[in-house]
């Protein structure tokens, strides 16, 4: 817009614009941050903490070892990890020895890993060795040269790791048999480096910092290209915003998996900004120990999902919590129900605010004011230098409370999709603009609403799915002749997939499908719903009319 209408909405204490020229690379903001709070606990796992001095030391040995492997600024290195202590020390090592960090989910199939580590032509990974099996039999088709496993206890200390690698192993069986010739142990490779400082390398706000894949129409994975620039700002929009409220000393529970970009950005690099203590969560689907967690480490800053609020608030033992100390709850990944955050209201005292954003602005691009205690349903004022825009189909800007495309310009927006110039050239427009293939509106206070998707994106507990991808799974099935994949309300996930199949088998089954889904994707992108019909409504061109099942129910 020309005239930016939300910033008279601003809180006082939020500045207008932000300066990214304050670090030259994320790398850069990163070491800052380790030893202007070296002293300070950054994170705990399993009652353990580990300081911003011990994570600066275990990050700097690792980012030596990648160094000392040949891998060189630019290289791609994936991290199929879950919110373990590996994560943060790895990530942050990878950024200092300038590799590109490929956020992998460690839930991914061999389908979906194959296709991942092709597309980014990763040459190292590091992987939890409860998922080592899958990327075993991917590996021979794969350009990684260096793997690295690693287990949950391993930077436990002493008896407690050996402990719980041993349940998780033996009593649990959580680690299926894996059998990688060569890998390295991640522990063992710090231990090899410990004491050892990386060689300097030049990095710009030009330089990629991650590929962050996401899907698109096409259902195709693609990487969004983040630069150190890109990630740099964000982190600044991200901090001056929360200036509203005290944040430093927090604690932040990272209960949201850190691959996903939100929890990347405003749990991970926001929270060593503030020098908060980071209470890392790797299983938050265990609501009763989420629940205990809570109970014994009060929160300060709570950052999750719809459904996530939803799960907590109805796990016995919620009621006990202290809550007088939070001063911020954000829900983002998925729109928040008026209800939920109703009750978290009712429950907690404290207001449970929205924000939004996609993978291809790093990701924050709005959030609501966090001492506002009415839900409206907005999804937010733009954050310091962020433009937004209403816009038609032809690109031309709309009015106030006119609904359209949203389009977003600002630092935080990527520099395009990795290899993929089509795609880039289908949502930039000129000037830096990115269409956002969201519908919405912004009022004349500057609140931001969104109103519709313009891509048919289904959207499981904060994880988006693309129907075109589990239709071309679908298709692969000899039983199935034509297919098509929508999304259906669900109390718990907010949407599930539902799947509408033409058989080419008379015979073929819900549960046959459904089993065949289960082997070729991940668990959330399973359909939920199967129902046979004997056509689907198409265009007169023949396409698929997915919007004519959904009005249909």
């Amino acid at each position: 817009m020309t005239e930016r209408v939300w910033l008279k909405s601003y809180p006082p204490e939020v500045p207008h614009d932000i300066d990214p020229a304050r670090y030259a690379s994320l790398k850069d903001l990163i070491c800052d941050a380790l030893q202007k709070h070296a002293d300070k606990t950054a994170y705990m796992l399993l009652g353990h903490t580990v300081t911003y001095r011990e994570v600066d030391r275990l990050s700097a040995a690792f980012a030596a070892w990648l160094q000392s492997k040949g891998l060189k600024k630019g290289d791609r290195i994936a991290l199929m990890l879950p919110n373990v202590l590996q994560y943060p020390i790895a990530m942050f090592g990878a950024q200092r020895a300038g590799l590109v960090v490929v956020n992998t989910n460690p839930l991914y199939t061999a389908d979906e890993l194959r296709h991942q580590m092709g597309d980014s032509g990763a040459s190292a990974i590091v992987v939890l060795e409860n998922f080592a099996h899958v990327l075993q039999q991917v590996l021979p088709e794969t350009q990684l040269k260096h793997v690295l496993v690693t287990g949950v206890g391993d930077l436990l200390p002493g008896l407690k790791g050996g402990i719980v690698n041993f349940v998780l192993r033996h009593v649990q069986r959580q680690v299926p048999k894996w059998s990688i010739p060569g890998a390295v142990r991640f522990a063992d490779a710090l231990r090899e480096f410990e004491g050892r400082s990386p060689e300097a390398v030049a990095l710009d706000h030009s330089d990629l910092a991650f590929l962050q894949y996401t899907g698109g129409t096409t259902g195709v994975a693609k990487g969004a290209m983040l630069s150190h620039g890109n990630m740099v700002a964000n982190v600044l929009q991200s901090e001056a915003w929360f200036s509203q409220i005290a944040l430093d000393n927090a604690t932040f529970y990272f209960a949201l998996p850190l691959y996903h970009i939100f929890s990347l950005t405003a749990n991970c690099l926001l929270g060593i900004r503030r020098g908060a203590i980071g209470i890392l969560v790797p299983n938050p689907r265990d609501f009763k120990g989420f629940v205990k967690l809570l109970q014994k480490h009060p929160p300060n800053c709570f950052l999750g999902v719809n459904t996530l609020f939803n799960a907590l608030m109805n796990t016995p033992g919620f009621e006990r919590i202290d809550f007088s100390k939070l001063v911020a709850t954000v829900g983002g990944g998925m729109a928040v129900q008026a209800a939920v955050a109703k009750r978290w209201l009712e429950l907690t005292g404290k207001p449970l605010s929205q924000g939004w954003g996609l993978t291809e602005t790093s990701p924050v691009v709005a959030v609501c004011r966090l001492k506002d205690r009415e839900f409206t349903g907005a999804v937010g004022l733009p954050v310091p230098s962020t433009e937004v825009s209403i816009r038609d189909d032809d690109g031309r800007e709309l009015g106030l409370n006119a609904s359209g495309e949203i389009c977003v310009r600002g630092p935080q927006v990527m520099q395009g999709y990795w290899n993929r110039p089509d795609e880039t050239e289908k949502v930039m427009l000129p000037d830096g603009w990115l269409r956002t293939g969201d519908i919405g509106r912004i009022d004349e206070d500057g609140f931001v609403f969104l109103e519709d998707r313009k891509k048919d994106m289904i959207t499981v507990s904060g994880f988006k799915v693309y129907p075109n991808e589990i239709e071309d799974v679908a298709a692969h099935h000899p039983g199935v002749l034509e297919s098509a994949a929508i999304g259906v309300p669900d109390e718990r996930s907010g949407e599930v997939v539902a799947l509408y199949v033409v058989r080419k088998d008379p015979s073929l089954t819900e549960e046959d499908l459904v089993a065949y889904m289960r082997k070729h994707v991940t668990s959330y992108k399973v359909p939920r719903q199967v129902h046979f019909r004997d056509e689907l409504p198409k265009s007169n061109v023949g396409k698929i009319l997915r919007r004519a099942l959904r009005e249909a129910g």
